[in-house]
């Protein structure tokens, strides 16, 4: 039976041709047109005799991914129906901006976890990708990138289908793979890993002495509501992700990312906003806030504007040095009016609305602040 010839390490390929009777140089190029070059093909190695070909082609195969579909939406993200060997199908992404291209890939079929917004968790977990499937998705949509916008490929989150923490040793393989200079020779600070929060794991990636960034799927800080959104989560604390958090910082000196969703009537209110703001203040960190994709299920709707508007004021704020006060007068809002939001604020006209940094200058300028004040004390 034919094996996969990405399978083998370099050492490997030079020993299989040495116990041929070939020269070792034959397989340091074998193996520099199936990574550096991304060749999916023995017949396309030009530089390799054809009886070295054929050789080749009795003993191995190269089980590269096809892309089956592609859709592309207006604002020039590009989707990718992405079909696997054994004919399984994963998604990876080409998300564009006007300064750099992002590749979002998967690292499983289906998912090992359960977030019940995610229409990946409704699939059952096939297997893990292997190193070269993550490596080709990341091959496609650089050649996406150069052919639809003029420009390499400059970030790779591992944020598609599956939790890359949970096929550990395939993630290590694909980052090495993809940042050697025999691969891709992409920075590994470009690279993201987004966890949903496995914090065994997120220490060993601590150890790796890796260059790479953590991004952690939180979606809310408070334990109650992220244990029904995420069921999986309740093995794994806030309290125990905090720790393992805080050892990556120690690590790496690299800043967290929170990926963060705001949903209708279950974290759009002051009490998550706290909750998130305090968490945040334990480790040197930033919040991605990410509009929701519909998965068509009725439980989970995106808030309304004013209350993302409000997230992104108190998380601009508070990057700017100024959490403790905030987190103070959220507090105080939260007392006085349970779960007060921005729209009922303005309802109320108790202050002026207006957009961002001004929206929390009004709310410390506000004397509505100091007679809330008076009546707690």
């Amino acid at each position: 039976m034919k094996i996969d010839i990405r399978g083998l390490s370099e050492d490997q390929i030079i020993e299989f041709f040495e116990k041929k009777g070939f020269d070792s140089y034959r397989g340091r190029q074998v193996y520099e047109w199936i990574w550096r070059k991304s060749c999916y093909s023995f017949d396309e190695m030009t530089n390799i005799s054809k009886d070295l070909r054929d050789v080749l082609d009795n003993h191995f195969v190269i089980n590269h991914i096809q892309v089956d579909k592609i859709q592309k939406s207006f604002d020039g993200t590009i989707k990718n129906a992405v079909k696997l060997h054994d004919d399984h199908t994963v998604e990876s992404v080409l998300i564009p901006t006007d300064d750099r291209t992002t590749a979002c890939v998967s690292s499983q079929v289906g998912c090992s976890l359960d977030c019940k917004f995610c229409a990946t968790s409704k699939l059952k977990r096939m297997r893990n990708l292997n190193p070269d499937e993550i490596y080709d998705q990341v091959v496609t949509i650089n050649d996406q990138s150069l052919k639809y916008f003029n420009r390499p490929l400059s970030n790779i989150v591992y944020m598609g289908m599956g939790e890359p923490l949970m096929n550990y040793n395939n993630l290590i393989k694909s980052i090495e793979k993809i940042s050697s200079d025999k691969g891709l020779n992409m920075s590994q600070k470009r690279i993201v890993v987004s966890t949903s929060g496995i914090p065994k794991m997120i220490k060993k990636l601590a150890d790796e002495n890796l260059k790479v960034n953590l991004a952690l799927s939180l979606h809310s800080a408070i334990e109650e509501t992220r244990n029904k959104i995420m069921p999986f989560s309740k093995k794994f604390s806030l309290d125990e992700i905090k720790d393992s958090l805080i050892y990556w910082y120690s690590k790496t000196k690299r800043k967290i990312t929170f990926e963060y969703i705001v949903w209708k009537d279950i974290n759009d209110s002051i009490e998550h906003i706290i909750a998130l703001v305090n968490y945040c203040k334990l480790i040197p960190s930033k919040v991605n806030l990410i509009e929701y994709n519909s998965i068509g299920d009725q439980n989970f709707e995106s808030a309304n504007q004013n209350m993302i508007n409000l997230y992104k004021d108190i998380m601009d704020f508070g990057s700017k040095g100024k959490g403790e006060r905030i987190s103070t007068i959220l507090q105080i809002l939260n007392l006085a009016d349970g779960k007060l939001n921005l729209l009922e604020i303005a309802n109320a006209k108790k202050f002026k609305l207006i957009n961002h940094i001004t929206t929390i200058n009004d709310l410390l300028k506000s004397g509505y602040i100091k007679k809330i004040n008076k009546k707690i004390l």
